[in-house]
């Protein structure tokens, strides 16, 4: 094998610099500082011409030492539309970002090095020339993604900017063989009653017909389809196996095929509309965020950088994260990631929030693209399950399409209820395959209907206040969330604007949602005087998402089992911008992440009104029985909770507001609850807070002699890389606690009392 990975040259009319294989074309120009950011101010505008041109990648390769039979050019991922030369040869075409490449150049490869250009036409002039041949289809945003099998939101989404890229995206080599080799292997790895069971289907390339032998060890050693004494890997708990296909000609190795995996076996439960996930019998309660590509150049993307997104994921308490279909199938990085963790993965086709032909050109590339990705992923536990598109079949009649100029032709269905099922029965019959999210299960209920399969609750933040999540208790929320901007450093870097307001030319910019800022605006309103200064605003936006994604995650929660789990819009984002991530552009963590920390913990109280009255929710998704004494105000009830079940404990009378000052704290274990009559007091906490200088950062102690809400301090005030152990805290009076403030550098302790970085909600009302 010979890595042909880094230096080659990018091409473009007359001009050609240096480029760097994996990568794309912005990345490139970047490295040559021919171009300005993008993630900067409005940059992004700037370097829209980048999309619209043609590129080419060369660089010279050659075979030296003896030849095997058989030498092939493989392309992990090309993006997208490219021509491959070696020298005066053409070598093919290609059309779809999602999928590999493997051409035979056994014939022209030599030890004299010969160019090999990959020639990149603009995925506009593609999927422009498809959209004049097929007809327009409709689609949520003005650009034409769903025309091309490309990573669309490289387009631009609410979130996004629009970067449409070219360029080897993934790994390139030259493979030499002889004899015969694995082609591709499928790896079913499923658990029953303490039993393993494997189900490897491998298919071979050869040059002659001769009898072969393949052989699978586990651990080492060989074994059949059933292995005895099995430790199932599970949610948060996961049990990992090296596996090895190996390909045998005699006592001679030709190939071998090396995963890790796990045992265990998944099902939805669908029961009278019901949406459970249940892994080797159990029912799991979902903790889930959704995810989107974690770089507009998911090229730069590293092992390194999963693992930290996704460990910081795990350490909120989620345990499944959603791969979502307008990015891309991930790296192999990705995966493993989540099988270390025991994250549960579920895995969009690449459909989102357009109609989609279904016919040539597009129709094979999605049939290729969906075998090819449902046998690479075969291997990995945390894989759960798939979905066939996001939002498409719910948005065909809701958003009007089917009566939008192109509404009246194939838009995508055929996949959804057709041929992806069926290519999931052929290949991989061991998950489960849903047709989209949100689906009902048939077309009997409206796809988004909150009473059967997956729900998206987006009224919510387009049209309503969050207190409307307690409206309704869907089977599982698949989507819904509430923005806020990143934090105050990637804010302050990714714009100039001076002065810099909530509406300045910049911070609009980098706000991509449909009247975002105006909802920003009008949730502020619902709950608090309007911000007397941005960093006030940004402050109260912050606050706002907190408390919007908490009534949702509690109410829906505490009506577990019959809403069987929550999927928050987002964890992640891929540049600097207002959004609904809990992780900002710069990889910083929002409020919002830290409250994950507590909303998803296997043990949590809270208080929910309920027919007129309040409850206490006692929240226990742990294997043990939660017993104990609930103080709730004046009252202390006895409890208790089963495993991977709720009790919900009516509260009477007035008396529960403490003292007459309008709140209600119940308290079980160390865990508590607290509940306000009013969303704010502008009474002074009398806070008091020192700084003690430790290895590492400061340990920053407050106490607070009143009613402290919403105590916040935010550390990329002190320093761009500096953290902090909890978001938002909430003392009583006479309480203390300790925010940890960690960075690479000695810190002052004296920073903590600059402005703005650590305050509370009335001296921001009250500023």
């Amino acid at each position: 094998m010979i890595d042909l990975s880094g230096a080659w040259t990018l091409r473009s009319g007359s001009e050609s610099l240096p480029a760097t294989v994996p990568g794309c074309v912005h990345t490139d120009l970047l490295s040559a500082g021919r171009l300005v950011d993008p993630f900067l101010g409005e940059n992004e505008k700037a370097v829209a011409w980048v999309g619209r041109r043609d590129w080419t990648y060369e660089r010279e390769i050659s075979w030296d030492g003896e030849k095997p039979e058989r030498i092939e050019l493989v392309f992990e991922g090309l993006d997208t539309v490219a021509d491959i030369w070696l020298g005066d040869v053409k070598l093919g075409s290609t059309r779809n970002m999602h999928r590999s490449y493997r051409f035979d150049v056994t014939a022209l490869i030599t030890d004299e090095p010969q160019t090999l250009r990959v020639h990149f036409t603009s995925a506009y002039t593609e999927a422009e020339r498809v959209r004049a041949e097929l007809g327009e289809r409709p689609n949520a945003y003005p650009e034409p993604f769903n025309f091309i099998r490309k990573m669309a939101c490289s387009f631009g989404w609410d979130w996004g900017p629009t970067l449409v890229t070219s360029g080897i995206w993934r790994p390139v080599r030259l493979e030499g063989w002889s004899t015969a080799r694995l082609r591709e292997v499928r790896a079913l790895t499923t658990y029953r009653d303490g039993v393993g069971l494997i189900d490897v289907d491998a298919t071979l390339d050869r040059t002659d017909e001769r009898e072969l032998q393949v052989k699978v060890l586990l651990d080492g050693r060989e074994v059949g389809a059933e292995v005895p004494g099995i430790e199932p890997w599970n949610p948060r708990a996961p049990r990992l196996h090296d596996i090895a296909v190996v390909l045998l000609d005699g006592d001679t190795e030709l190939d071998r095929w090396e995963r890790r995996v796990g045992f265990r076996s998944v099902e939805i439960d669908t029961t009278d509309g019901a949406f459970l996930f249940r892994v080797n019998g159990e029912p799991v309660l979902v903790k889930g965020v959704n995810w989107i590509p974690d770089d507009i150049f998911p090229s730069r993307m590293t092992r390194e950088r999963y693992a930290e997104r996704l460990g910081a994921a795990a350490a909120a308490g989620v345990n499944l994260i959603r791969v979502w279909g307008g990015g891309i199938y991930e790296s192999r990085d990705f995966y493993e990631v989540c099988d270390e963790l025991g994250l549960m993965v579920w895995q969009d086709f690449l459909f989102a929030c357009a109609c989609y032909p279904e016919e040539e050109p597009i129709r094979s590339e999605v049939i290729a693209e969906a075998r090819e990705n449902v046998v690479r992923l075969s291997s990995h536990p945390s894989l759960v399950a798939w979905n066939g598109n996001n939002e498409n079949l719910w948005l065909y009649r809701a958003s009007g399409w089917d009566k939008q100029p192109g509404g009246s032709l194939t838009w995508g269905s055929d996949y959804y209820l057709s041929v992806l099922p069926a290519i999931m029965t052929e290949l991989d019959p061991s998950r489960p395959y849903m047709a989209g999210s949100p689906w009902s299960g048939s077309w009997e209920l409206e796809p988004n209907s909150p009473e059967a399969g997956t729900f998206h609750s987006w009224e919510v933040w387009n049209r309503q206040d969050y207190l409307h999540y307690r409206d309704s208790t869907p089977r599982f929320v698949a989507e819904f969330g509430w923005q806020a901007p990143p934090a105050w450093r990637t804010l302050r870097d990714a714009v100039a604007d001076d002065p810099l307001l909530p509406d300045s030319p910049g911070v609009l910019h980098h706000q991509k949602a449909e009247d975002g800022n105006g909802k920003l605006a009008r949730g502020l309103a619902a709950h608090f005087p309007a911000p007397r200064s941005t960093e006030a605003w940004h402050y109260l936006t912050q606050l706002n998402q907190v408390r919007a994604v908490r009534t949702g995650i509690e109410h829906w929660r505490s009506h577990w089992p019959h809403t069987a789990g929550t999927i928050l819009w987002q964890l992640n984002d891929l540049w600097p911008v207002t959004s609904w991530a809990a992780i900002d552009g710069a990889g910083r963590r929002k409020p919002l992440y830290h409250e994950l920390r507590r909303l998803y913990a296997p043990r949590a109280l809270t208080i929910q009104p309920r027919d007129g009255g309040l409850v206490v929710a006692v929240m226990n998704d742990s294997p043990e029985t939660w017993t104990g004494i609930v103080h709730a105000g004046a009252a202390s009830l006895e409890v208790e909770v089963e495993p991977r079940s709720v009790s919900i404990l009516p509260l009477e009378g007035e008396g529960f507001l403490l003292g007459g000052k309008g709140f209600l704290v119940a308290e079980l274990d160390g865990v508590r609850a607290l509940w306000f009559a009013d969303d704010y007091s502008l009474d002074d906490p009398q806070l008091t807070v020192a700084a003690d200088v430790v290895p590492g950062g400061l340990d920053v102690h407050v106490h607070a002699a009143g009613l402290a809400r919403d105590i916040l301090l935010q550390p990329d005030r002190i320093h761009p890389a500096a953290t902090v152990s909890q978001g938002f805290v909430t003392l009583l009076p006479g309480e203390s606690t300790t925010l940890c403030v960690r960075a690479p550098v000695p810190l002052d302790a004296g920073v903590v009392k600059a402005p703005w970085v650590l305050t509370d909600l009335a001296s921001v009302l009250r500023s």
